[in-house]
């Protein structure tokens, strides 16, 4: 096991340890046939809110049925991942490069952890898989989300933690 040495100044005095380093804990999606039972909320707004994203993410991204967008998505849709531009005719194309139509299924493909909604934004937590630099040919563990903003009963913006490329 690695150790992390801290040194702390507290009033003037030089203090130094060493703590273990331990890898985060595993993350863990719900069965996927729970997710439905992330859409409920006492607050009917909020309810609405989660079930728009969670239809938008089972009929436009999973199941590729791009000529849905525009019940989704504000025709001025703006978008904050780095390799898709502003606006939904932007998104369909981006999308229409890989996208195929398929049957929507009941739920999210993805391995989803949680639908947190407060106010306009919902967001979908997802468990990612990596490679592991350290360990090659291992995988971990680590979580993903999408941010969504709606407005007026429509996803008006999306954010997440895609890098350029």
């Amino acid at each position: 096991m690695k150790n992390l040495t801290l040194i702390l100044t507290m009033s003037g005095l030089l203090c130094a340890f060493a703590l273990p380093v331990l890898a985060g804990t595993p993350v863990t999606a719900i069965a996927p046939a729970l997710q439905s039972q992330l859409l409920q909320s006492p607050d009917p707004q909020l309810a609405a809110n989660k079930k728009l994203v969670f239809d938008f993410w089972r009929e436009v991204i999973d199941a590729g049925q791009l000529d849905k967008a525009a019940t989704y998505l504000t025709e001025g849709y703006i978008q904050h991942n780095p390799n898709i531009a502003d606006g939904r005719a932007a998104f369909v194309a981006y999308f229409a490069q890989f996208s195929k139509p398929s049957p929507v299924q009941s739920q999210i493909s993805l391995p989803l952890v949680n639908i947190i909604a407060e106010g306009p934004y919902v967001t979908l937590v997802f468990v990612q898989a990596l490679p592991d630099k350290t360990n090659p040919g291992k995988t971990y563990t680590t979580t993903a989300v999408d941010i969504f903003r709606i407005a007026d009963g429509k996803i008006a913006e999306h954010w997440d933690s895609m890098r350029k490329g």
